[in-house]
């Protein structure tokens, strides 16, 4: 079972992400109130697999604290959250390794559907910088789509479940269905059917 350690000063803040992400079935969940006492439980008898450190909270200094806990521990998966995700921070943090970035303002359900897409192994970020950051790397760009939801656009328009999907790329089920809303979202789709249409329309191949 994935455990999770949530950091963030802000008591009410920390506490009620804690509290909904421990109400979630198969999910551990710590929580710390500063960088410092994070890396003191990072480096507990728990194995984390992902720490969520807040952006903006004692210990941190911008991105050093960020530095520090992927240096530190490459075996814990590092994402930030911040209440203004602003474009630039979140850039440097994919850099400097980090798998993902919350803004706060995500609804309680989003917030789970983004921890249980980077502890499949996935990459959680605003989408013009997920897709920035996939294109730089020489992946497949089609309206903006990443290299990943390109595939499983693919799969879409061979008529596939989401299923099907994530067996033929060896992955989870949950992370095609948020590759899936992406796709929705940046072609204009109300649906899958309707977004393979659209796709093929494009003269996606």
């Amino acid at each position: 079972m994935p455990n999770i350690l949530i950091v963030d000063d802000h008591d009410l803040v920390r506490d009620t992400i804690a509290a909904y992400l421990a109400r979630t079935e198969g999910l551990e969940v710590d929580s710390a109130s500063t960088l410092d006492e994070a890396v003191e439980k990072l480096r507990g008898m728990t194995s984390f697999d992902l720490a969520v450190l807040d952006y903006n909270m004692p210990g941190m200094d911008g991105l050093a604290g960020l530095r520090r806990a992927v240096s530190g521990f490459p075996a814990t998966r590092i994402a930030l959250m911040s209440g203004v995700a602003r474009p630039e921070v979140a850039r440097e943090a994919m850099a400097l390794g980090a798998v993902g970035f919350f803004p706060k303002s995500l609804a309680a359900a989003s917030m789970v559907n983004a921890v249980r897409f980077v502890l499949s192994g996935e990459k959680y970020f605003p989408f013009d910088l997920a897709m920035e950051g996939e294109t730089a790397n020489g992946g497949e760009d089609f309206h903006g789509l990443t290299p990943r939801e390109v595939q499983t656009l693919r799969g879409l328009c061979d008529g596939k479940s989401n299923k099907e999907i994530a067996r033929g790329l060896d992955l989870q089920e949950v992370t095609i269905k948020l590759h899936v809303k992406n796709i929705l979202s940046k072609l204009g789709a109300r649906n899958r059917t309707q977004a393979a249409l659209r796709a093929k329309s494009l003269g996606f191949e």
